[in-house]
């Protein structure tokens, strides 16, 4: 409890020099908590309502997005949206985990483990319906691959692109670009109807996979920094042929989309596979898989 307390200082301290990094938008946000939803145990199910706030009416995804509005009034929350890295596409914690002014922990991962402690120990001080808002967004982040993106353009935020005719940044591309031009083009407006094909590639074309998504062997974190190394692996691939002023098309989205879609899968399997650990009951020990 202790190194959760200060890290939460550190943070607080360290936040005027953190650089504004957007998420997942919040459809992207929406669907992982979504998908996370159907794969919650009864207790992990029970538990995040009992945490969660009247506005969400019973949902978690409706509170999804609630750690990006919460950016100004919690500055220090800043550095914990990514880990960005060098042009290695690797993620190492040690080298690539601390925010602008070297504070060790202040990385997605960081927060993302930091707030699963939170959560498994009904002493620690935090809020724990802000732990886990702050928590399930987090995840679907780390799931982001431009939120492992490279140091130097923030992540390919400062990276300007035209979205077919539409001025964007590399950035909101994987944000929110690719969701929205598949929404409509494939899904008539409708969220409800991607979530659903996606749900439906989980339990058939990615059948095979969904258990190894969420394994994990720790027994004292979370595996977050498997995500971020997964992540930025396919932010190299996401920066490949991309250049300032770079117009996007159809070639770039249809290799876009797949990876979108299977990343937020993934979040949600993922995210459920923590809470369960998290309200399984075991004395808040996290258990291998």
């Amino acid at each position: 409890m202790g190194l959760l307390l200060l890290l939460h200082v550190v943070l607080v301290a360290a936040a005027a020099g953190a650089p504004a990094a957007q998420a997942w938008g919040k459809e992207g946000h929406y669907m992982t908590c979504k998908i996370a939803d159907g794969f919650l145990t009864k207790e992990a199910s029970a538990g995040v309502k009992d945490l969660l706030p009247s506005s969400a009416n019973g949902e978690l995804a409706e509170v999804c997005s609630w750690a990006d509005s919460q950016r100004f009034r919690y500055r220090w929350s800043s550095p914990l949206h990514f880990a960005d890295t060098p042009k290695d596409c690797k993620f190492s914690y040690a080298r690539d985990c601390h925010d602008t002014k070297g504070n060790k922990d202040a990385c997605v991962v960081g927060a993302i483990n930091n707030y699963t402690a939170a959560l498994q120990d009904p002493s620690n001080p935090y809020n724990r319906t802000e732990s886990l808002m702050f928590l399930a967004h987090f995840v679907g982040d780390v799931h982001q691959p431009l939120h492992c993106g490279r140091v130097e353009d923030l992540g390919g935020n400062t990276i300007l692109v035209r979205w077919y005719r539409r001025k964007s940044n590399l950035h909101h591309v994987w944000d929110v670009d690719v969701i929205e031009q598949a929404m409509k083009d494939l899904y008539g407006r409708d969220q409800d109807t991607m979530i659903k094909a996606i749900q439906r590639n989980i339990t058939e074309d990615w059948s095979s996979e969904e258990k190894q998504w969420e394994a994990c062997r720790s027994r004292t974190k979370t595996c977050a920094d498997k995500y971020a190394e997964e992540s930025a692996v396919l932010a190299c691939d996401a920066y490949k042929g991309v250049k300032q002023d770079s117009t996007l098309g159809d070639e770039y989205y249809f290799k876009a989309l797949p990876v979108v879609q299977k990343r937020i899968a993934q979040g949600g399997v993922r995210l459920a596979a923590i809470l369960n650990r998290i309200f399984s009951g075991k004395n808040g020990k996290l258990q291998s898989i």
